[in-house]
């Protein structure tokens, strides 16, 4: 048997060598005589997040989810975001996000083209459309080595054959062109800023001979994403399925482990945390992806696991007092979890919010939907979801229908393991 025995500090230990660290010591706060002070925070924010969700009709997709195009370049300078867009206006590319990637000084920006105002030639080769709206400094009959292929450079030195080769002259060359373009991509940066970058890594004369037929643009594109409309229908079904089944779910299993009105708690509380991490994405305009709804189904599962433990210390105490009032249990039984909660939630916090910070751009929508989700749960999970089994309890007072714990011995609610045991003691 796991007696406590002794009782040192914030430290509890037991006859078996384990112990618990307690953030607080004997809480006694009185969460549930200020939920009004809760439903005006929750309301605030759910408020804001859906009114910017109408204004921005609807959330900021990710191009996974509206499809469209993004092309990923890079300059040797700082680039004019403004300069940019009126090139891609000059060229018929019209409303183009343009946002700037990594920290600064790293001169990369993505180009986001809507799927609704590109034009067909756009998607079907985006690369060429971009670099020939962006070359500002472009020289008559020679290519860009910044924007060249591996094929195209192989083409060219096939056909001027600076070495002078014989029959192999075509394998010689493509492996010249894959080791150019690698040198560019892998130890450049993307970018050659000048011709003497490829001293070393190429013959003299091939070097000779690209200068004679290429010109170095000022920016290089080093990524493009092209994703059509009915993919990305089918990819926002599919998430808001996803996230529908989960909620189900987590309503039958709560249902069966306790009782349904806890499921129905659960899943209030799972949607207004959805809800307000939803609405921060909307408030700060930042696109929802295929990596922020695992974020948000992540929280879900977390959200309902802290939950839970509320629920199941709310249940274990309504069986040890019974004649109290359920607000007064519902307060021990939050106090009682709060150590635990604050420990849990802090360090997961923690955490992620390195995870925001140092992450870099291609975790920052996850990370945020976790720092973001992991605040509202943990607020949730004691001021959303036990308020609402308190509430309930005053409304079926009112009808005059036994069913939760009361002044007076109203009805305990049982587990579905309790109610079976009970049927058993009548039989």
């Amino acid at each position: 048997m796991n007696k406590e025995w002794r009782t040192t500090g914030d430290v509890r230990r037991t006859t078996k060598g384990f112990c618990s660290v307690e953030f607080f010591k004997n809480p006694n706060i009185d969460f549930l005589g200020k939920k009004w002070y809760f439903i005006a925070f929750s309301l605030i924010f759910s408020v804001a997040g859906v009114i910017s969700l109408i204004v921005h009709r609807g959330p900021n997709w990710g191009i996974e989810f509206r499809g469209g195009t993004l092309v990923y370049v890079k300059y040797t300078h700082t680039p004019s975001l403004d300069a940019l867009r009126s090139e891609l206006d000059r060229v018929g590319i019209h409303n183009a996000r343009l946002q700037t990637l990594g920290r600064a000084g790293s001169n990369q920006v993505l180009v986001d083209l809507p799927q609704e105002t590109t034009t067909e030639a756009a998607l079907e080769n985006p690369r060429d459309q971009i670099v020939a709206a962006l070359t500002t400094n472009k020289v008559p009959n020679k290519q860009d080595l910044n924007n060249a292929s591996v094929l195209a450079v192989s083409k060219y030195l096939l056909d001027n054959d600076p070495l002078h080769l014989a029959t192999d002259a075509q394998k010689r060359y493509s492996d010249i062109a894959q080791s150019i373009t690698d040198f560019r991509d892998k130890s450049r940066g993307g970018l050659f800023s000048s011709f003497n970058d490829l001293n070393g890594v190429a013959d003299p004369a091939v070097v000779a001979s690209l200068q004679n037929g290429f010109f170095l643009s000022d920016f290089g594109v080093y990524n493009t994403v092209i994703v059509g409309p009915q993919v990305g229908a089918q990819l926002r079904g599919q998430a808001l399925r996803a996230t529908l089944y989960s909620l189900l779910g987590m309503l039958i299993y709560l249902a069966v482990r306790f009782e349904w009105i806890y499921g129905v708690a659960a899943v209030i509380t799972v949607f207004h945390d959805t809800l307000i991490t939803v609405g921060a994405f909307s408030l700060t305009d930042k696109p929802i992806s295929l990596t922020v709804i695992a974020a948000i189904l992540t929280l879900i599962g977390y959200s309902n696991n802290d939950t839970i433990v509320v629920f199941d210390r709310i249940r274990e105490n309504l069986k040890l007092m019974r004649r109290e009032k359920l607000s007064d249990i519902v307060n021990r039984s939050i106090n009682q979890t709060l150590s635990r909660t604050i420990l849990t939630a802090g360090l997961t916090f923690l955490t992620v919010l390195a995870l925001y910070l140092f992450g870099g751009e291609v975790l920052h929508g996850f990370s945020f939907a976790l720092v973001i989700g992991i605040l509202i749960g943990t607020y949730s999970s004691i001021a959303i979801a036990a308020p609402i089994l308190v509430a309930y309890q005053d409304w079926r007072s009112n009808r005059s229908t036994p069913g939760f714990a009361g002044q007076g011995g109203t009805k305990v609610p049982q587990s579905g393991s309790g109610r079976r045991e009970k049927a058993k003691a009548r039989a």
